[in-house]
């Protein structure tokens, strides 16, 4: 359940923009923002989230944080402004950071070896689900809006529709997150856990519920052995990150965390639907295939679950990590085939503004998509005008387009709500996407979903779990997953500045150059931890034998 309520916060919120900015004034800084608050919260809470499992265990951090997310729904519910929304956000964010660390670091020192990947991916498998549920959700009330506007619905009854929409969007989030509340108090506390506290005997009890009596007796062996070699090293430095023999695994563990991230699947998943329309497809029907998308993920982790145990964690992480680059690779070409032949017409378009007099405080601009506004020829077939634009010295931007197949091609700029002057900050004129561009795009997306599902999707939480020692497995995996969330919301909260000045070949490339290096890292540097207790792994970076 705590999967599934981490992949409801990363997938929900794509649907949910639709219609946030046209019920709550926003920035697209502040959209990103808001897109960001989970992962940045989720940041803040991966790194205390370690130190406070060891403090009062893993059970206590379980209960903590599904009492947090309940309350953040509630804040998110009520907001009418930026900052209590972002608010809200960011403590389901800092929710999702303590479950992200806490639950697999408790299926990872609870389960036994042999069946220790498929369980660890049982939770990607949920939060996978969580995601599908979310699109789905925001696929159904966006189709209620749609139907409004169908109706007729307009003004204020539509702004009501939308405000609905989105804040319903959240609310169904409540359902799965109080039955997590309720199961956290009947999970058994971490056999590993119990063991480091003292508490010999209820570990030992721990270990009898999954293992055979055998298995039991050997891993209970193979614990205190540890134990026993930690105590013999001495020093008041015992735990510490920086020794020896604790640098490789974790900076190797902190790597793959971080390039996970780097391949920008969490910004493809948030703004999948913005994706896909930029590409060429119809907002409604960019949003109704994101559901089947997320259905392909999920599919796929599946697979994943099933491979894992057999073909290893290496393995799987050079396939997925391939098929990642190959996916963004051609989807940055799908997209310079277009936003290359876009050509700046920035000043041009200033002075169709000057000339409209929408540079007065209070006016907003509608401007005709003519030659006249963009000082060029209109060109043949459909071509698209973007537009990032500022009022005066706020620091905000925003993004507007115009289509020339549109039934009525006009240049559309609210009024800004404080009175500001408008100023056009970049203007480019080309080739607007067609429906087979954003098919293209599609098949990449689907692709790398594909392939982030069977390779980091699975292998990511079990390397976070399986790298490091036991001893600083809890605050390892605290700053690991700090790396994680805080690139996460780095390219997150920068997105859509960041396609809006640079477009979206850039970010596609980015993407794809991380992709290679995680695979090159995979391929060279990762050993395989399949089969394989704990206190084995811990042992080979120690270069004894259990």
């Amino acid at each position: 359940m705590g999967g599934l309520l981490y992949g409801y916060d990363l997938g929900i919120i794509g649907a949910a923009l639709l219609f946030l900015n046209k019920t709550i004034d926003l920035t697209i800084q502040q959209e990103s923002l808001i897109v960001g608050a989970v992962l940045g919260g989720g940041m803040i809470s991966s790194l205390l989230a370690g130190g406070l499992a060891d403090l009062i265990g893993r059970k206590r951090v379980m209960i903590c944080s599904a009492v947090m997310f309940v309350a953040s729904v509630g804040l998110i519910v009520i907001a009418h402004g930026f900052l209590p929304l972002f608010l809200g956000r960011a403590l389901q964010g800092l929710s999702a950071g303590m479950i992200a660390v806490v639950i697999p670091l408790h299926l990872a020192e609870g389960l036994p070896a042999e069946i220790r990947g498929r369980g660890t991916a049982l939770f990607q498998w949920l939060l996978t689900i969580g995601i599908l549920i979310a699109f789905y959700i925001g696929s159904y009330y966006t189709n209620g809006v749609d139907a409004s506007v169908r109706a007729g619905i307009a003004g204020a009854a539509l702004v009501q529709a939308q405000s609905h929409a989105w804040r319903a969007m959240f609310v169904s989030s409540v359902y799965p997150a109080v039955v997590f509340l309720a199961g956290t108090f009947f999970v058994t506390e971490s056999p590993r856990w119990l063991f480091r506290k003292g508490k010999t005997a209820q570990a030992l009890a721990a270990l009898k519920k999954t293992r055979s009596l055998e298995q039991t007796e050997i891993e209970f062996r193979e614990m205190s052995e540890v134990a026993a070699r930690e105590k013999s090293g001495g020093g008041s430095h015992t735990g510490s990150l920086f020794q020896r023999k604790y640098v490789v695994p974790f900076v190797l563990a902190c790597a793959v965390l971080g390039l996970t991230q780097a391949t920008g699947v969490n910004s493809i998943l948030q703004y999948l639907v913005v994706v896909l329309h930029q590409a060429g497809l119809d907002g409604a029907f960019a949003a109704r295939v994101a559901t089947p998308i997320s259905g392909v993920n999920c599919l796929f982790t599946i697979l994943g679950f099933f491979l894992v145990d057999r073909l290893g964690r290496k393995g799987m992480l050079m396939i997925g990590t391939g098929g990642i680059t190959i996916a963004l690779l051609v989807g940055a070409f799908a997209f310079h085939q277009f936003e290359s032949l876009r050509v700046d017409v920035t000043g041009p378009l200033r002075l169709a503004v000057a000339g409209s007099g929408a540079v007065s405080p209070g006016s907003g601009t509608r401007l005709p998509l003519t030659s006249a506004t963009i000082g060029q020829p209109l060109g043949s077939g459909s071509n698209q005008l973007v537009v990032l634009y500022t009022y005066g010295d706020e620091g905000g931007e925003w993004i507007a387009s115009a289509y020339t197949r549109d039934t009525d091609p006009f240049l559309n700029i609210p009024a800004d709500p404080k009175g500001g002057p408008l100023v056009v900050k970049r203007a480019k004129y080309g080739p607007a996407p067609g429906h087979g561009t954003g098919i293209a795009v599609m098949a990449c997306v689907i692709l790398f979903f594909a392939s982030f599902a069977t390779g980091p999707g699975v292998c990511v939480w079990l390397a976070l779990t399986e790298l490091m020692p036991t001893r600083i497995r809890s605050i390892g995996m605290g700053v690991g997953l700090l790396i994680n969330q805080g690139i996460s919301f780095g390219i997150a909260a920068v997105f859509l500045p960041f396609v809006g000045n640079y477009g979206y070949t850039s970010i596609f490339l980015f993407w794809a150059a991380f992709a290679l290096l995680f695979f090159l890292v995979a391929a060279f540097l990762l050993p395989e931890t399949k089969g394989k207790t704990l206190e084995e792994i811990e042992a080979s970076f120690e270069g004894v034998k259990p």
